[in-house]
């Protein structure tokens, strides 16, 4: 096996023109399940003698270990590819690491702004300048709608229906769906709008967004994820906070509020309802936690 393992290496280097880091990376996974198989059979058993079997106890070893799900894959993803190198030349039968199932990836639950922490951040941008007044309606209307931050630099001004108070936006794959706007977010924008100085030279695709830089062209999403660092640090808030972290707040405060999945999934444009239900866990474990705060028979330990 270290002399398939050897030639493996070679093959990753000279014919894939693998990274170092990479190459690295498999020979120190292989180098791994090698000592994993040598101590508990007593040998290196040559590549005829693994099985799935084999194979299975090593990946049951590694969750026994309480090694990450991430690495777990990894080196799941590097056996496959050994021993499907291997099957190739013709040194092995079958891939023994094929039937093996990749553990799911945990999903990490989206970080979010309180109601009070969102009043505070939008309350951050000055009120009597120009750029401000911009910046205060870009977030308030990233926070009402729940908007990409892409969404929000495509929108143009036709797109705004204030009476009725939507916005239409691209989502992904051009997918055009309405946003509701709530009054917050149509007062702010109603102050940009009175203000709002287009570049008269620009090229019409550049001048007819609602929100333009400070040269009256169309911003762009780095020019927000900008802005919005300068907020997040006069709102003295936590530097994990993105545009995103507004769309996620938004979800967040529905649920919260009462609103059911389906809306919800329908008012963020997702596709399917799976990616939707990552924000019910966010309002369980507030539940959860405001259960355990206040309940006097929730906390652990405590008798019945």
């Amino acid at each position: 096996m270290e002399s398939a393992r050897d030639q493996f290496l070679h093959f990753l280097k000279v014919e894939r023109n693998a990274s170092a880091l990479t190459i690295k990376s498999y020979a120190d996974d292989l180098l791994h399940v090698i000592e994993f198989l040598q101590e508990h059979t007593g040998q290196i058993p040559s590549l005829t003698q693994i099985d799935v079997a084999i194979l299975r106890s090593y990946v049951a070893w590694l969750h026994e270990c309480g090694y990450a799900r991430t690495t777990v894959a990894r080196r799941l993803a590097c056996l496959r590819s050994f021993f499907r190198y291997c099957n190739r030349e013709g040194w092995i039968d079958t891939n023994p690491a094929r039937p093996l199932r990749t553990p799911r990836a945990g999903r990490t639950l989206p970080h979010f702004l309180t109601t009070e922490q969102i009043g505070t951040l939008l309350e951050a941008p000055s009120r009597d300048t120009p750029l401000g007044i911009r910046d205060r309606a870009i977030l308030e209307t990233m926070y009402s709608a729940g908007l990409r931050v892409s969404e929000v630099v495509g929108i143009n001004v036709g797109d705004w229906e204030r009476d009725a108070g939507i916005l239409r936006v691209l989502g992904k794959g051009r997918k055009e769906r309405l946003a509701p706007v709530g009054s917050f977010a149509t007062n702010a924008i109603d102050a940009w709008m009175r203000i709002r100085q287009p570049d008269p030279k620009a090229k019409p695709e550049l001048q007819n967004a609602v929100f333009l830089n400070k040269f009256g062209r169309r911003l762009t999403t780095r020019s927000i994820g900008r802005m919005l660092e300068l907020h997040i640090h006069t709102a003295g808030l936590s530097q994990k906070t993105s545009p995103h972290t507004l769309r996620h707040s938004f979800a967040t405060h529905l649920l919260d509020g009462g609103a059911d999945l389906r809306s919800v999934q329908e008012l963020l444009g997702h596709k399917s309802l799976t990616t939707t239900q990552i924000y019910t866990h966010v309002s369980t474990r507030r539940l959860r936690e405001t259960y355990e705060k206040s309940h006097p028979h929730a906390a652990s330990g405590r008798a019945g």
